[in-house]
């Protein structure tokens, strides 16, 4: 997760107050329905607990805002400036990150507390009363842009994380205690899109650093997907022996399929009526998904999701298409937008959509200077980007540009797939 701090006089300092109480009020309400137990635990060493979270995004303006612009700085704990940093070295050491979960100390009490010693700092700092010289006041709007653009990048990883989390608990318990939504069919249709050459990359507004530069690509003429793979369809991959059949798989896809065991999506559980089963409440028999919302009876018309990049390659190449590059991904977004005729839905809100791009620079990146030159640009190293949003991402948090980065073998994610022919 990485950013962009250029766009200078881009950002309203007007608008900042509100929208900095909103985004982290909403951080807050995410939390708000868990225990000090549930903030407390880290289910393995990609997730984080949310308590972490609430720590971290709250250092972040505490240590790249507050530090540099409040007159008489004091930190609220000097140790938290060590146990809530999360891989800034330019900033100092680092608590490692697989041992977030053995914090007990702070208590989410006090994490909470430094939640509200900061936001009172900032806003102060942020207020006309305040007097800011104009360049400060400048450089203030967009750092504190940036800083809500990470914390709901954060707000996603606490839906992700504490999902994985529940996931491990033989209780199943649900999040939202409420069913989960219908999905409808739709048919499968292919739209056909033109070879030439395209632009992609940020437009213009807030952006993070790895967005830009805009620049040209070509692209061959290629038919894209009108709509995301379904669970239904994936599951007849599962029935035909998909994680069986090495031709499907790349090399690594198949040792790691093989060293660890895989053979359906992460939250999907075939049961069975037993008396073990009816003892947790999970009675019924069948394919179940497990979500937010618990344990729930397969879909097949939803979106299938926690898919990791190698299950969608391999499921691609069993369905006869391919995955697309990150380039038709964008065009086509950008068409779908701009077109009346467009047949192309679930573009954003439902999954992230695995690409076969790798994650690298676009031509002319250079990384903003400093510590947070840091965000993006260090991870560009085997893993594959990601287009779209999903479900748990925070309203306004999406565009066509953004590029999202995991690993091959990462899916506790909301991540799917469209294919690409």
């Amino acid at each position: 997760m990485n950013a962009k701090t250029e766009a200078i006089h881009l950002i309203d300092p007007g608008v900042l107050p509100a929208r900095f109480a909103n985004v982290r009020a909403h951080s807050a309400a995410l939390a708000e329905p868990l225990s000090a137990e549930d903030c407390c635990a880290q289910s393995m060493t990609d997730a984080s607990p949310i308590k972490w979270h609430l720590a971290h995004t709250t250092w972040f303006f505490e240590t790249f805002i507050l530090e540099r612009f409040e007159r008489d700085f004091q930190p609220f704990d000097p140790a938290f400036r060590v146990l809530f940093n999360s891989y800034y070295n330019g900033v100092g050491d680092r608590h490692a990150r697989p041992h977030r979960g053995l914090l007990t100390r702070p208590s989410l009490d006090e994490v909470l507390a430094y939640r509200r010693d900061v936001d009172e700092r900032m806003r102060k700092l942020l207020s006309p009363a305040y007097a800011l010289v104009l360049d400060d006041m400048a450089q203030v709007a967009d750092l504190v842009e940036l800083g809500l653009q990470h914390e709901q990048q954060h707000q996603e990883l606490m839906m992700t994380d504490l999902l994985h989390l529940f996931s491990c608990n033989p209780l199943k318990p649900a999040y939202a205690n409420r069913p989960p939504p219908s999905a409808s069919e739709q048919p499968l249709q292919w739209q056909a899109i033109d070879a030439g050459i395209v632009t992609i990359g940020s437009t213009g507004g807030f952006c993070f650093d790895n967005e830009l530069p805009r620049h040209r690509q070509f692209v061959e003429p290629y038919l894209l997907a009108s709509r995301l793979v379904t669970n239904g369809e994936y599951l007849a991959f599962i029935e035909d022996g998909g994680y069986r059949k090495p031709a499907l798989w790349l090399s690594e896809g198949w040792d790691w399929v093989q060293r660890e065991g895989i053979a359906h999506p992460l939250y999907w559980q075939l049961l069975e009526e037993s008396d073990g089963q009816q003892a947790f409440g999970h009675a019924g028999s069948g394919w179940h998904v497990f979500g937010l919302h618990g344990l729930q009876p397969l879909d097949p018309h939803a979106a299938a999701t926690q898919i990791s990049w190698f299950e969608a390659d391999a499921y691609a190449r069993w369905a006869g298409a391919r995955l697309p590059t990150e380039a038709e991904w964008e065009h086509a977004a950008e068409q779908a937008m701009l077109s009346d005729e467009s047949i192309l839905t679930q573009l954003f809100g439902v999954c992230w959509q695995w690409t076969s791009s790798s994650y690298a620079p676009y031509p002319g990146y250079a990384p903003v200077a400093g510590a947070l030159g840091e965000y993006n640009g260090k991870f560009m190293a085997n893993q594959y980007v990601l287009r779209g949003s999903s479900c748990v991402t925070p309203d306004g948090h999406s565009r066509r540009s953004y590029r999202n980065f995991f690993p091959s073998a990462a899916r506790w994610q909301f991540s799917g797939i469209r294919l690409a022919r």
